[in-house]
C-alpha cells in the first residue's frame, strides 16, 4: 500500500509540473504581434475601464471571453503582455480541468499522467494568446469536470453533488456566452451523460438541478441585457446574423476531411466489439459508460465544431487526448498490459514527445538553424551549379513581404515586448507626434479601425460608447449594414480628428471596403504603413481632416510627449 500511494504521488506531482511548467512558457518568450489579437485587447480593455457589455458596446459573442483578460488587465495592466498572462491562466485551467475528469473516470496513473501530457502539448502549449474559440472550450471542460465528480465519485452528503451539479451548470453556460456553437455543443454533451447517469442508478433529481441550475444562471444574465438590444447582438442565427449550419459544409468537413477523428472513431468501435456484444453487463459498468459516452461526444464535438468555427482551423484539435486515454485503457485492458513504474513512464512520454515534436521543434529549430547544415538557403554550389532545394524551389514573388527576422521592438506603452514590421513601429509613433503637436492635453476624437486597438491606451483617445457600437469591424460579422450607416453619416460629417483604417485587399470587408470610399472622399490621406501581419499584405491608412495641415513627413515621436 505505501508503495502505491508513493506512485500515485509521483504521478501527482508529475501532472502538477506538466500543466503548469508547459503553460509558463510563453512568460519568458518575446512574440511577434498576434494576428487578430485587437479583438481580445478591446473587449478586455473597454472591461477595464468599466463599460458595460451590450450597453457601451455590441458584440455577437457574449462577453464571458473577456473575463480573465479584464481581469489580468486590471492585475498587470492594459498591456499586450496581459493578455499573454491571462491564457497562461487558462492553459492552467483548461489542463487542471482536464486532469480532473481522468481522475473521476478512474483511469489508470500512467494513462491519466501521459493523456495530460498529450492534453498539454497538442492543446495548451502553443495556445499563447486568449482567443474565443479557446476559451469557450476550456469553460466546458470545467463544467464537465463539476459534473462528472457529482455523476462518478462517491460523497457522504449530498448537498456536496448539488454545489458541483450548480458550478457544473454555471461553468457551462458560461461557456455558451463565449461562444454559442462550443458552449450548446457542450451543454448537450453534459445532458447526455447526465440522462446516463441519472437512468442507471435512477436518480433523477440531478437532472432537474442541473437543468434549473442552467435555466436561473442563462436567465440572470440576459434579463439585464434586455433593455441594452442584447437580442440584436447576440447571434443565434437570426438577421442580420448568419447562421453557419449548413449541411453541405459538414459533409465536406467530416467526410473529405478530420483524419484524425474518424481514425480514432474507427480504432474505438474496433476495440467496443466485446463490450457490445455484452450490452447489458457493459451499461451497468457506469464508469466504462461515461468514458465512452465522452469520449464519443468530444469526438463529435469536434467534428461539428471545425465547421462552425473555422479559424483558426486547429481550433478543434482538444479531442487528442480523449481519444488516447480511452484507446490506451482498452488497449491496456485488453491485452492485459501493466503499465507501472518509471520504465513506463519514461517510455510512454518519450513516444508522446516523438509523435507531437511538431509543436516544440519549430522553436529548438531556431537555435539549431544556426549551427546545423543545410538550414541556410544557398542559390548557387560552390561548382556554380544551380541548387535548388526544399528552401528555394519556389519563386517568392511577394516584394512587400517583411520577414519577421526584421522585425523590431517598441517603446509604446501596451506594446511592449512585441516586435513589429518597422513600417507600423515608426506609422504608429508619427501618430502618436500627430496627437502630441495638435492635442497638447486633449483628447482627439478617434475611429480606429485597425488591429492596433491599444493605441487607445497609448495616445490616449475616449473610446465612442453606446447599445449601437460594434466592438469590431468586421462587415457581416462583428458589424453589420445598421453600423456601417452609422460611421458612414460620421464620416461625411468629418466628426473625427483622425480615423486609421486597415485595408486589408483579400479579406471580406475585415473592415467595410465602402467607408474607405466614403473616407477617400470627405478626408485627407496623410500616411499609410504596413499593417502587423503575416504576411504584410495589409496596410493602414491614416485619414485626417482635409483642413489640417500637419506635415506628417516632419513629425518626430518623443516619448516624452
Amino acid at each position: 500500500m505505501p508503495g502505491l500511494l508513493e506512485r500515485n504521488r509521483t504521478t501527482t506531482v508529475l501532472e502538477c509540473l506538466i500543466i503548469c511548467g508547459l503553460a509558463i512558457v510563453p512568460l519568458f518568450l518575446t512574440f511577434p504581434y498576434r494576428v487578430n489579437i485587437f479583438l481580445s485587447y478591446e473587449g478586455a480593455y473597454r472591461m477595464y475601464l468599466g463599460q458595460v457589455p451590450y450597453k457601451d458596446f455590441g458584440t455577437p459573442l457574449g462577453f464571458g471571453f473577456w473575463l480573465v483578460p479584464s481581469l489580468f488587465f486590471k492585475l498587470f495592466g492594459p498591456h499586450m503582455m496581459s493578455l499573454v498572462k491571462a491564457q497562461v491562466f487558462m492553459n492552467i485551467l483548461g489542463g487542471f480541468a482536464f486532469r480532473s475528469m481522468m481522475r473521476s473516470l478512474n483511469v489508470q496513473p500512467i494513462i491519466r499522467l501521459l493523456s495530460i501530457l498529450v492534453f498539454a502539448i497538442s492543446y495548451s502549449f502553443f495556445n499563447f494568446w486568449p482567443w474565443y474559440n479557446h476559451s469557450v472550450i476550456v469553460y466546458e471542460f470545467v463544467g464537465l469536470a463539476f459534473l462528472l465528480a457529482a455523476l462518478n465519485r462517491e460523497y457522504k452528503q449530498a448537498w456536496i453533488v448539488y454545489i458541483q451539479l450548480f458550478l457544473s451548470a454555471t461553468f457551462l453556460f458560461l461557456s455558451f456566452f463565449t461562444k454559442q456553437d462550443g458552449g450548446g455543443l457542450g451543454l448537450l454533451l453534459a445532458l447526455a451523460l447526465l440522462v446516463y447517469g441519472c437512468i442507471q442508478d435512477r436518480k433523477y433529481l440531478r437532472l432537474g438541478i442541473f437543468i434549473a441550475s442552467y435555466l436561473i444562471i442563462a436567465l440572470a444574465v440576459f434579463l439585464p441585457f434586455q433593455k441594452y438590444n442584447i437580442g440584436y447582438w447576440f447571434n443565434h442565427g437570426q438577421p442580420p446574423h448568419n447562421s453557419r449550419l449548413s449541411v453541405a459544409d459538414f459533409a465536406d468537413a467530416i467526410m473529405g476531411e478530420s483524419q484524425w477523428i474518424k481514425f480514432y472513431l474507427v480504432l474505438i468501435l474496433l476495440l467496443l466489439i466485446p463490450a457490445i456484444k455484452q450490452f447489458s453487463k457493459t451499461w451497468e459498468d457506469r464508469n466504462f459508460m461515461l468514458f465512452t459516452l465522452l469520449t464519443l461526444g468530444i469526438l463529435a464535438e469536434a467534428a461539428l465544431f471545425q465547421v462552425t468555427s473555422y479559424t483558426p482551423p486547429d481550433n478543434n484539435i482538444f479531442f487528442h487526448s480523449f481519444a488516447f486515454a480511452l484507446i490506451a485503457s482498452l488497449l491496456t485492458s485488453q491485452l492485459h498490459i501493466k503499465l507501472d513504474g518509471w520504465k513506463a513512464i519514461i517510455a510512454g512520454a518519450c513516444l508522446v514527445l516523438l509523435w507531437w515534436s511538431g509543436t516544440y521543434w519549430k522553436y529548438i529549430d531556431r537555435v539549431f538553424a544556426r549551427f546545423l547544415p543545410g538550414k541556410e538557403v544557398a542559390n548557387v554550389s560552390p561548382t556554380g551549379e544551380n541548387v535548388v532545394s526544399k528552401h528555394n524551389f519556389m519563386i517568392n514573388l511577394d516584394t512587400t513581404d517583411v520577414p519577421t527576422s526584421e522585425w523590431v521592438f517598441t517603446s509604446i506603452k501596451g506594446f511592449e515586448k512585441m516586435y513589429m514590421p518597422p513600417s507600423t513601429v515608426h506609422g504608429m509613433e508619427k501618430v502618436l507626434a500627430w496627437k502630441a503637436v495638435n492635442f497638447q492635453g486633449k483628447m482627439p476624437k478617434v475611429l480606429n479601425m485597425t488591429e492596433l486597438t491599444p493605441l487607445a491606451y497609448a495616445m490616449p483617445y475616449q473610446l465612442e460608447t453606446g447599445s449601437n457600437y460594434p466592438l469590431w469591424y468586421h462587415l457581416g460579422v462583428g458589424m453589420f449594414n445598421k453600423q456601417l450607416q452609422l460611421f458612414t453619416r460620421k464620416v461625411q460629417r468629418q466628426e473625427y480628428d483622425i480615423v486609421m483604417y486597415e485595408y486589408a485587399p483579400t479579406l471580406n470587408n475585415f473592415f467595410p471596403f465602402a467607408l474607405r470610399e466614403t473616407l477617400q472622399q470627405h478626408y485627407r490621406l496623410a500616411d499609410s504603413f504596413l499593417a502587423p501581419r503575416r504576411p504584410t499584405n495589409a496596410n493602414i491608412e491614416v485619414y485626417v481632416r482635409k483642413n489640417d495641415t500637419t506635415d506628417w513627413e516632419t513629425l518626430q515621436y518623443s516619448e516624452s510627449k
